[in-house]
């Protein structure tokens, strides 16, 4: 039986910047990824957004490691040539009454560090975006995009120059804890050829799978796994010339940030996601919850042509929280929690995981406390 020092479950964002930790520290790991490419799911169908940590509760793991992991990803961005843009971001109120909620969030930030929210009244922010349209605004300058496959990419190349490895196509079917060491089966799923790999330290960063591999880690507590409900969002892309220049949220919703709008690096213009509660993995995308898009984006922008959305992709978000719940934090569960030395499960990594995960790599890697 082969052995490692470290095995990461899963090549998404989280795992790869846990992995380039580890390397840089001299710990021997290997990434284990049951696709045939790195962040295939929830790290690529998202927003690709650098959120600036507006809406999460003060004292929550989710607001410190988006508001540390912000300055972290801009910086790296910058230092590395990561395509990435600062363009700002604002909030509107399409409707009276809204405006307190603003208020809220602005407070909320503040208590989180967030320090460069600016309130606009309705004409300031028009005069921003001339095809907005709003009773007032937030306007959050730190919010910006990012290219997350070359950002992936990037750490990749340095988790391999610091020695780590990537196998791809590479499925943990089951594993214990045995003395002190974790003892995976692998299954190549291309050859269907299984493996055993054992290591002295385990981070499972799977992302959707997350929770199955854990609850089925011979030896490990069942009752430490949390509840898994997956929220579906749907996208929808506009074509032709871009009629914003930064981020368009309407206020939060239950289970989601609303309908908006984003940008890609190219200024091509993408509106979602919404939220669809599903029972099981399912990246299908209806063309009729077009209908509903278009009424919720007309709110802020009237001009939205009749028949000009088109479906683009779907994303999943692990959720630990279900419908009509208040959301969940990021569990980051170390043995501090569950008594196990060396595993660390990380479940519920859904917005603002891309942003935080420089941060939570640091998180990750002091509850794994490897030794030398």
């Amino acid at each position: 039986m082969d052995s490692v020092e470290c095995i990461v479950a899963g090549a998404g964002v989280i795992g790869l910047a846990v992995a380039r930790l580890l390397a840089r520290r001299g710990i021997e790991t290997i990434i284990v990824e049951a696709a045939d490419a790195i962040g295939t799911e929830t790290s690529s169908r998202n927003s690709e957004v650098i959120h600036a940590g507006l809406y999460y509760p003060p004292g929550s793991l989710k607001a410190a490691l988006c508001v540390r992991g912000r300055g972290m990803l801009y910086a790296y961005a910058a230092e590395r040539g990561i395509p990435h843009r600062r363009c700002g971001k604002l909030i509107v109120a399409t409707r009276p009454g809204q405006e307190a909620v603003l208020g809220e969030i602005a407070a909320r930030a503040r208590t989180c560090g967030v320090d460069d929210l600016v309130m606009l009244e309705a004409a300031e922010a028009r005069g921003m975006e001339p095809s907005l349209t709003c009773h007032a605004a937030l306007l959050s300058p730190s919010t910006g995009i990012i290219d997350s496959h070359a950002f992936m990419l990037a750490l990749l190349g340095e988790a391999e120059a610091g020695g780590a490895h990537l196998s791809l196509r590479t499925e943990i079917v089951s594993g214990r804890i045995e003395r002190g060491t974790f003892v995976l089966q692998t299954r190549d799923t291309l050859t269907g050829d299984r493996h055993e790999i054992a290591a002295r330290h385990f981070v499972n960063a799977a992302g959707l799978g997350a929770h199955i591999l854990a609850a089925g880690l011979d030896g490990f507590a069942r009752r430490f796994v949390p509840p898994l409900h997956y929220a579906r969002g749907s996208y929808f892309s506009v074509a032709g010339r871009p009629a914003f220049s930064r981020l368009i949220y309407p206020v939060p919703e239950p289970g989601g940030l609303g309908v908006h709008l984003t940008l890609d690096l190219a200024g091509a213009m993408r509106f979602g996601p919404d939220v669809e509660w599903i029972g099981a993995k399912d990246y299908s995308i209806d063309p009729a919850r077009a209908d509903h898009f278009y009424g919720e984006i007309r709110k802020y922008w009237p001009a939205l042509p009749d028949g000009s959305l088109m479906p683009a992709y779907s994303g999943i978000r692990p959720k630990l929280s279900g419908p009509g719940e208040a959301a969940a934090d990021f569990v980051i569960q170390g043995p501090e929690t569950h008594g196990v030395e060396g595993l660390v499960n990380l479940f519920g990594i859904e917005s603002p995981g891309l942003t935080a995960s420089l941060a939570i790599a640091e998180e990750v890697v002091l509850r794994l406390a490897p030794g030398p």
